[in-house]
């Protein structure tokens, strides 16, 4: 997946808002009101940071090279995922989606 396909994705989810609070590099995708998603555009490749459960965040480290702590983030809650074609597309999206559902999880409590 590239910068734009990912962009694509995330907006096909319901209620999702883009915004570039942090300047012209960081591309932040919110659903009601909480980030979901924050994609990098200022880096050589495509990278985002998505929400994760900790346990599962931890795993998923362990497994996958492409996966880090995240970014600039909370590093028990969040990921940053490098897109390097060593995680499929398939993959990638479902982390998307599971950190979507995370927050919209969340939101309903």
């Amino acid at each position: 997946m590239n910068v734009e396909q990912i962009r694509e994705y995330c907006l096909l989810k319901e209620g999702a808002e883009e915004s570039l609070p942090f300047g012209p590099d960081t591309i932040v995708f919110k659903t009601d009101g909480k980030i979901f998603l924050l994609l990098s555009l200022d880096t050589g490749h495509s990278q985002f940071n998505v929400k994760c459960d900790p346990d599962k965040a931890e795993e998923l480290r362990a497994e996958y090279t492409c996966v880090l702590p995240g970014y600039h983030m909370n590093k028990k809650h969040w990921n940053t995922i490098i897109v390097n074609g060593s995680a499929s597309s398939t993959l990638l999206k479902e982390w998307i989606d599971d950190s979507y559902a995370l927050v919209k999880k969340k939101k309903k409590r």
